[in-house]
């Protein structure tokens, strides 16, 4: 006998005899026992709120059969087993119960031991099945907690690469001072365009990347070329031209910038082919590389230059609108002319400022910290 046991069951038929005799089993064997005298009795009973681990229902009764409280409960409470308990001989009435999802059937009349074995392995088959529940959810949350820990790492990782790259492109603003910001500014054109043309974030991120990356080469040139005040001989020339390769070479590497190492090493193609150092034509072009020639191209008219003042924004607008076909992506050109002037002008003046700002606290504590 057992003494203490938490387990409720329900027993549903329609002879108060039988309800009493099967009770009084379970009730000896340490169940929680509760009776109804019909199917309808028993789903009130269950919509009230009350909870049972199990139900026995008779087959053959008035009102709502046994089939049809078994097909509402199975309906509003499925991790509740029932066994069928039927007086009529036949299997096939034994089989469309199961069909219709009960755990298992007794016939009627039965042993004491019969109908505690029947009961205790429908319980037990209940707690596996909970069990196994409660095991699915936990491992979904287990699951779903270590895939936001491992997109959280992603994401750091991600942005301690950022961090390294923005440390590179601001040594090379050190070495070639006179084009400080230009890599920050060309790289805030370039994702403007590649927004205008709707390409996704992940592809903006690749060429946002190659686009702050494309001078880098540039630390594999002589100073005295890099720096030379006045015009560069044929020779200074093809070596200054070489920075695209070397970019590529330093880029190419390391495997989150694989991507971005092919728009350094095409930025500085042109559509007609007539660009270096591969002299690569329309659509051979890496798309980034495209949109990044349009950007390198505003930024370089507006900027002072030792022969020149900066120009306006019309300047850079034309001079691009008619080399389109020629340097430039004729569709890119299009994208570009349909952008609202007032972006690349908003673009300057916040990356200006924050260059302005970033030197001033430098100057002021002596520490490279930006604001």
């Amino acid at each position: 006998m057992r003494s203490m046991q938490s387990d409720r069951i329900l027993i549903v038929d329609d002879e108060e005899a039988i309800r009493e005799i099967v009770a009084s089993m379970l009730t000896m064997a340490g169940y929680d026992c509760k009776q109804a005298g019909s199917g309808l009795e028993a789903l009130a009973i269950l919509d009230s709120g009350e909870e049972f681990e199990l139900m026995l229902s008779d087959l053959m009764m008035a009102e709502l059969d046994g089939i049809g409280l078994l097909e509402k409960t199975k309906e509003r409470y499925p991790e509740m087993p029932v066994v069928m308990v039927t007086a009529v001989h036949d299997i096939s009435v034994a089989l469309a119960a199961i069909r219709n999802g009960a755990y298992d059937y007794l016939l009627k009349p039965f042993e004491r031991e019969q109908l505690l074995a029947t009961v205790r392995r429908a319980l037990e088959n209940r707690r596996l099945r909970m069990e196994n529940r409660a095991y699915q959810t936990n491992l979904e949350a287990l699951v779903q907690a270590r895939t936001e820990q491992l997109r959280q790492a992603m994401s750091d990782l991600e942005r301690s690469y950022d961090i390294t790259l923005e440390a590179l492109g601001d040594a090379l603003d050190l070495k070639d001072a006179e084009t400080e910001g230009h890599s920050k500014r060309v790289t805030a054109f370039t994702i403007a365009i590649a927004r205008a043309m709707g390409l996704s974030s992940d592809r903006i991120r690749v060429i946002a990347r190659g686009a702050f990356l494309h001078d880098i080469g540039k630390m594999a040139i002589p100073d005295a070329i890099l720096r030379k005040p006045g015009a560069l001989t044929p020779e200074e020339v093809a070596i200054m031209r070489e920075h695209c390769w070397h970019g590529y070479q330093i880029l190419r590497k390391i495997p989150f910038l694989t991507e971005a190492a092919e728009i350094v090493y095409a930025h500085q193609e042109r559509w007609d082919g007539t660009g270096y150092p591969r002299g690569l034509k329309g659509d051979e072009i890496p798309l980034g590389s495209r949109m990044f020639s349009i950007a390198d191209t505003i930024d370089a008219i507006m900027s002072d230059r030792p022969y020149r003042p900066a120009q306006p924004f019309s300047a850079a607008r034309d001079e691009i609108s008619r080399w389109s076909g020629r340097q430039f992506d004729p569709e890119v050109v299009k994208v570009f002319l349909g952008m609202p002037e007032s972006i690349w002008q908003d673009l300057r003046k916040e990356i200006n400022t924050q260059i302005y700002r970033f030197t001033a606290d430098a100057s002021r504590t002596g520490k490279l910290i930006p604001v």
